[in-house]
């Protein structure tokens, strides 16, 4: 599980659904929750969480996405098994890891040092741990 320290900032909710915006080094992310712990308040500390397998690549980005959490990262490295690939990235001091298709990966040519978008939909995002 991928993980980044964030801060609430915002909590909008509708009925039963709730979107939490959040920043972490000054990047903003959103979640989309259906039941939100009532511990969680604007200005909480927390760990979001996000699956290797749900961490999309985009490579020179050039048009808008209806996917809110768009984080410059850095490739630190690319590991190419038979069917899917590994990537890890650099986000200011975590790392993350995405998995794709070989394919993608090789469409992407992706390679050490390359910068890339890392996409992640709001409704992959989690609340892991709400930190003192």
């Amino acid at each position: 599980m991928n993980k980044i320290d964030a801060k609430v900032e915002a909590i909008e909710s509708l009925e039963n659904i709730t979107v939490v915006s959040f920043s972490s080094f000054g990047q903003a992310l959103k979640m989309m929750s259906l039941e939100l712990d009532k511990n969680i308040k604007i200005g909480s500390k927390v760990t979001l969480g996000v699956k290797a397998s749900s961490i999309s690549i985009a490579k020179n980005l050039s048009t808008e996405l209806s996917i809110s959490n768009q984080l410059q990262t850095t490739v630190i490295s690319v590991n190419n098994g038979i069917l899917l690939t590994s990537i890890k990235l650099r986000f200011e001091d975590f790392i993350l890891e995405s998995i794709i298709t070989l394919e993608s990966s090789k469409r992407l040519s992706l390679h050490e040092g390359d910068t890339v978008i890392a996409l992640i939909k709001s409704s992959d995002l989690s609340i892991l741990e709400v930190l003192k």
